[in-house]
């Protein structure tokens, strides 16, 4: 389906929710421009503005594709907050794909058009998805002194450098062990072409139980789930052909595109290739994998020696970085864990674009910041990147919110948030899917992530 077939529709929902909620969609005030840097701005204000400001952050925008300023995840989650009284803004940022470098700049401008043209918030909160989660993050190190708390929603938490070289580590194993050596996974020179020939690569390993095994491998590496589809139960923990059918999913239609095709935008921002194998210990790296043990039992179906291929990946050439473009990357962004208010995470299990244990890597670098008091982590049982319901979604901002207005974070126990989410009715407990609404209980769990693979952050770099 079309976006504009998907916005019509949840655009024309979200009309109905405003008008029964607050009596009036049309009495909102709606300012759109443009940022001196060519960005656009959008700013939603309530009829009766309770004097919070909520500057939403967007995620990956594919070069090429249509880049609006966006000031809210979803419509359905747009329709409530604008009723309850906060106020929404947020920009497109200059440019698409990873554009941590103006995005940054780009919400701070636009908090200071809010703040001429409707007037100073009293509370500011930073909330995102996905690389905008990451922006969220960012914006929190960066201009500690323009925000109250945030909200990073499946956000790319263990920073640029850790990200990418985890990236790395999955397209290297599939470039040694699965296409001889055939594909480039740095210094991409024709981004289509070589994801072409990954897919084709991918296809043909389907076909056969050694291939699977080796491509369960390269999941292994990227921590990826064996779940995909998000209105799907999750497999057991020993459904194996599950999980590896949905690894390949993951791969073919999400993880593929950046590792051999996107990551050629990411080098010609940094001048370079940000990203390294040198060092690397890939037995090491398996074993803490949430994948091991599917591993070790594909291998042992397949008749292959696990020990034989680590050891050809740890004996082919490795792969250098160029110093240059990691310190572009690490200046947007890694992280240094120091959080002068309180942040709210917010994650699914499932997630295999941004892997939850991103969120462990962020609570270690707060931990060493030793400010683990400003932070809490929530998680969503759930397949899917950004996959939650508008319940979830409003239930974690109104959290955050009672933490500021109570001083202590409260009604954070599982059971406490999907209570929350369910009293908020149906018409928000629904998981958008494609064209239609799915009914959709909330499902807040209590979880701890595994640690992150390629940790890299103030502490570790």
């Amino acid at each position: 389906m079309s976006n504009l077939t998907r916005s019509t529709i949840l655009s024309a929902l979200a009309a109905i929710l405003i008008a029964t909620l607050c009596g009036s969609a049309a009495a909102q005030q709606h300012i759109t421009g443009t940022l001196p840097d060519g960005a656009t701005y959008v700013i939603d204000v309530p009829p009766i503005w309770n004097g919070t400001l909520l500057l939403y952050s967007h995620g990956y925008v594919v070069p090429g594709s249509a880049n609006p300023a966006m000031d809210v995840g979803d419509p359905i989650t747009g329709g409530y907050m604008l009723a309850a009284g906060y106020a929404l803004a947020g920009s497109s940022y200059a440019t698409t794909g990873w554009a941590v470098q103006q995005a940054i700049p780009d919400q701070i401008a636009t908090l200071d058009v809010f703040q001429t043209d409707v007037g100073t918030p009293i509370t500011t909160i930073a909330w995102g998805h996905s690389l905008g989660g990451m922006i969220t993050a960012g914006l929190v190190q960066e201009y500690p002194d323009r925000f109250n708390a945030a909200l990073p929603m499946c956000g790319v938490l263990a920073g640029g450098v850790g990200i990418w070289n985890g990236s790395l580590d999955a397209a290297f194993a599939f470039n040694t062990l699965v296409a001889g050596g055939s594909l480039q996974v740095v210094d991409i020179t024709n981004p289509d072409q070589n994801l072409t020939n990954a897919e084709e690569v991918l296809a043909g390993a389907a076909a056969t139980p050694q291939g699977q095994a080796r491509v369960a491998l390269t999941a292994a590496l990227g921590d990826l789930p064996g779940w995909f589809d998000p209105t799907s139960p999750e497999p057991a923990h020993n459904d194996y052909a599950a999980q590896i059918a949905n690894q390949f999913l993951w791969l073919s239609e999400v993880d593929f595109p950046f590792q051999f095709a996107l990551r050629a935008e990411l080098e010609a921002r940094a001048g370079g290739n940000p990203s390294w194998t040198t060092g690397v210990n890939y037995e090491e790296q398996l074993k803490h994998s949430v994948d091991y043990a599917e591993v070790r039992a594909l291998y042992a179906a397949a008749g292959l020696s696990l020990e034989a291929d680590l050891a050809t990946l740890q004996n082919a050439q490795q792969i250098q970085a160029d110093p240059s473009a990691v310190a572009y990357l690490s200046e947007y962004i890694i992280y240094n864990g120091q959080l002068p208010f309180p942040v709210l995470t917010l994650h699914t299990v499932g997630d295999g674009l941004v892997p939850v244990e991103d969120e462990n890597a962020y609570h270690r670098v707060v931990d060493e910041a030793r400010d683990s008091s400003m932070l809490r982590q929530t998680f969503v049982h759930r397949a899917g990147h950004c996959a939650f319901t508008p319940a979830e979604t409003i239930t974690a901002l109104q959290t955050l919110d009672l933490r500021l207005t109570t001083g202590r974070w409260q009604d954070l126990k599982a059971h406490d948030l999907n209570h929350e989410a369910d009293l908020l009715g149906s018409g928000y407990n629904v998981y958008i899917n494609g064209d239609s609404l799915v009914p959709t209980p909330p499902a807040f769990l209590k979880f701890e992530p595994l640690p992150f693979l390629r940790i890299y952050d103030a502490f570790t770099q």
